[in-house]
């Protein structure tokens, strides 16, 4: 059973040589883009599935590892995981009525 998330890693006062390192292994356990860079920190995020009943809590310590890991000391970690199945939104369908509205605006003479 697979569960759709959105991941946010902030990675704060990691080896700044290190930084190509460490954000290959971060993307090696989910799918991150959008990277932002400052001097000592990276934040990115990503949307993916964890897999085999794998917790929120899990994820994070396994992405956790790999980043200090890569860095080759303790870099301070943060985690955000939004569960995507179950957000509130909004649903918007139209009728035959909104599509004859729709010809009719189009079709519309320009004013001259």
């Amino acid at each position: 059973m697979s569960r759709s998330y959105e991941m946010q890693v902030e990675i704060t006062g990691l080896d700044p040589s290190r930084k190509g390192t460490v954000k290959e292994a971060t993307e090696s356990e989910w799918p991150f883009e959008g990277w932002f860079r400052d001097t000592n920190t990276l934040i990115a995020s990503g949307t993916d599935n964890l897999w085999a009943g794998e917790s929120e809590k899990e994820f994070a310590t396994r992405l956790t590892c790999a980043i200090w890991k890569a860095n080759g000391k303790f870099c301070s970690v943060k985690v955000r995981a939004t569960y995507l199945e179950e957000l509130p939104y909004e649903e918007y369908g139209f009728d035959e009525s909104k599509y004859t509205e729709f010809l009719s605006a189009i079709n519309k003479p320009a004013p001259s």
